[in-house]
C-alpha cells in the first residue's frame, strides 16, 4: 500500500541520515519540518518534506489529510515484561498496607508469584494475555518492543514464554525483540543453592533457547537478594558462547555492580539504574551501552528517580521504557512514561522524544530502522489528533492524542 499524508502541521524527529544515538546535549535536539507530506511505500518512508516540494501525483496514493495534526515515528519500548499470566492487584493492596517490594517477594509474592501463574497456564492462553497488552501498546503508539522471558524459571517455562513472544513477533505487526531472563529470581526449589539455579541456566535453558533461535539478548536481574555480580558474569558470558548479546536489570535497588558487568559483556542496555554513582557515570560514559530509564517502576514502588539530568551532562545517552509487567509497572503507554521523566526527572518534551523514539531503537538494536522519520526506514508511525504543539503530548498524559497508527506501511485498524 502505497500513502501520502498531506498538510502535515509538524513532522517531528525528521532525520536525512541514519544516527545511532543522541547522547548528551545532542538529545536537546529535535528536528521537526512545519506544513509537511509523508510518502510511505512497499512498507518504507520514500520521501518527505514540506508541502511546497511535494511533486508526486497524489492519485498514485492512498491519501490522508493531517491538517492540524502531527507525525510521529512509532515509540521504541526497549524494555517490557508483558508475557505473564493473571495479575497481582492484591500485591498492590500489601504495598498500600506499607510492605515493601522485597517484603512482598519474602511472603511468596513478586515475580515467584507470577511464576506460579505462569506455570498453571497454558501456552495458547498465554498468548491471548499478551496479545491483548500488544494491541493497547500499539493503540498508545508503540511500533517495536523488546519482550522478556523470566516468569519461566524453569526450562520448559520459560521455553513457553519465548515461544509466546516468537509467535507475537509472527502475528502481530509490531517489531518486536526477545531477551531471554532466565535470570530473574531464584526459584522456590533452589532457595538455599543459587549456585545450583545459576548452574541449571548455564547448562541447560541457555542452549535450548539458543538451539530454538528464540532469543537476540540475554538479561540478568543483577541485585541483592537476586542474583550477584558474580553470578551475572557466569551467566552472560554462557550467553555469549552461544551469540546472546546481554542487556543487565542493575542498580535498582542498591549499588549493585551490574553496570560494570553490563559494560565488561558490551552490553547493548543496563536498565534501571535508581542507585548509581560517579563511578559508573563515567564508566557508561566511555562504553557503546545505553541507559535504558524505567520511571514508570520508579513511580509505582514509589522510589527516588534516576539522575538522567546527571547522565546527559556525562554525555551518557538515555533510552525510556514501560518496564510493563505485573508487579511494578502495569503500563504500556510511553505518553505516561514521557510525562513522568518530564516531571520526576525534568527532561524536556525534546529529551523525552529522543528517548522514546531514536535511543529506544538504538536501545534494542533497531536504529538502522527504525525511531526516526528517515528515508529508507521502516514505516512505523502515528498520526495525532488536532494539537497545538509537540510539548502538548507530555503535558495532557491521561488525553487520548492518537489519531491514526502505521505499522510496517500499513494502516492499524
Amino acid at each position: 500500500m502505497a500513502i501520502l499524508i498531506k498538510n502535515i502541521k509538524k513532522l517531528v524527529q525528521v532525520e536525512d541520515e541514519i544516527i545511532p544515538v543522541k547522547r548528551g546535549t545532542q538529545m536537546a535536539t529535535l528536528k521537526c519540518i512545519d506544513n509537511a507530506f509523508l510518502l510511505i511505500e512497499g512498507g518504507f518512508i520514500s520521501d518527505y518534506g514540506h508541502m511546497s516540494q511535494l511533486m508526486s501525483d497524489e492519485k498514485k496514493y492512498e491519501t490522508i489529510d493531517a491538517s492540524g495534526k502531527m507525525v510521529f515515528p512509532s515509540y521504541c519500548d526497549s524494555h517490557t515484561h508483558i508475557v505473564y499470566a493473571g495479575s497481582r492487584e492484591k500485591e498492590f493492596v500489601d504495598k498500600i498496607r506499607g510492605f515493601s517490594y522485597q517484603e512482598i517477594a519474602k511472603r511468596g509474592g513478586g515475580i515467584l508469584n507470577s511464576a506460579r501463574h505462569l506455570h498453571e497456564t497454558s501456552q495458547e492462553k498465554l498468548y491471548f494475555q499478551a496479545l491483548a497488552r500488544v494491541k493497547e501498546m500499539i493503540s498508545f503508539g508503540t511500533g517495536a518492543v523488546e519482550i522478556k522471558s523470566g516468569y519461566g524459571l524453569n526450562t520448559e517455562d520459560e521455553i513457553k514464554m519465548l515461544r509466546v513472544i516468537k509467535r507475537i513477533s509472527e502475528e502481530t505487526p509490531i517489531t518486536v525483540k526477545s531477551t531471554f531472563l532466565g535470570a530473574h529470581a531464584i526459584p522456590e526449589r533452589y532457595r538455599e543453592n543459587r549456585k545450583g539455579y545459576v548452574d541449571e541456566i548455564i547448562n541447560e535453558m541457555i542452549p535450548v533457547v539458543a538451539s530454538e533461535e528464540l532469543a537476540e539478548y540475554i538479561d540478568v536481574f543483577c541485585e541483592k537478594g537476586f542474583f550477584s555480580a558474580e553470578d551475572s558474569d557466569r551467566i552472560l558470558n554462557a550467553g555469549l558462547k552461544y551469540g546472546l548479546r546481554a542487556t543487565v536489570h542493575a542498580n535498582q535497588m542498591s549499588e549493585s555492580g551490574g553496570v560494570e558487568i553490563g559494560i565488561k559483556y558490551d552490553a547493548i542496555s543496563v536498565s534501571h539504574l535508581e542507585f548509581t554513582g560517579v563511578k559508573q557515570y563515567e564508566r557508561l560514559a566511555k562504553s557503546e551501552t545505553i541507559a535504558t530509564l524505567l520511571p514508570g517502576a520508579t513511580f509505582f514502588l514509589e522510589m527516588d528517580y534516576p539522575s538522567a539530568r546527571i547522565m546527559m551532562d556525562y554525555d551518557i545517552p538515555i533510552a525510556l521504557a514501560t518496564n510493563y509487567n505485573p508487579g511494578s509497572c502495569p503500563c504500556g503507554d510511553m505518553k505516561f512514561i514521557s510525562a513522568l521523566a518530564c516531571l520526576k526527572m525534568k527532561m524536556t518534551p525534546e529529551e523525552v522524544f529522543n528517548a522514546t523514539t531514536i535511543n529506544g531503537a538504538y536501545a534494542m538494536g533497531l536504529g538502522e530502522t527504525h525511531g526516526t522519520i528517515t528515508r529508507g526506514k521502516c514505516a512505523n508511525i502515528f498520526i495525532t489528533k488536532e494539537v497545538p504543539s509537540y510539548e502538548f503530548i507530555p503535558y495532557a498524559f491521561s488525553t487520548p492524542l492518537i489519531d491514526t497508527v502505521i505499522l510496517n506501511g500499513k494502516i492499524y485498524e
